[in-house]
């Protein structure tokens, strides 16, 4: 089974979103767990995204270290520049997900 774990930036995106909404971002957290290559990938095979209600989840999973990490909520509308800022930070969300590992 994979840990889910949530970036600074999701937290805030999260808090953001309607309670029913939000039910439901926690809902696919805990399906990731159990099936993290699930959703559509996004030019890699461990970025990817699950979408609900108009709004995108974006997440890398982490075989290595059995672990998801939940980067962002957007809309389509956003959904490209938040792609592209992801992939030009993944050696600092895989630096930002280890350091939260060794604090457990």
């Amino acid at each position: 089974m994979f840990r889910v774990f949530r970036s600074e930036w999701y937290e805030k995106k999260l808090k953001k979103l309607d309670s029913q909404e939000q039910e439901r971002a926690k809902k696919f957290e805990q399906e990731l767990k159990q099936e993290p290559h699930s959703g559509k990938p996004l030019g890699y095979e461990f970025f990817r995204e699950k979408k609900f209600d108009g709004k995108r989840l974006i997440f890398l999973v982490y075989n290595s270290h059995k672990a998801v990490f939940l980067i962002t909520i957007t809309d389509k509308k956003a959904q490209q520049d938040s792609i592209d800022l992801i992939k030009l930070n993944l050696d600092i969300y895989r630096q930002e997900l280890e350091k939260i590992l060794k604090s457990l």
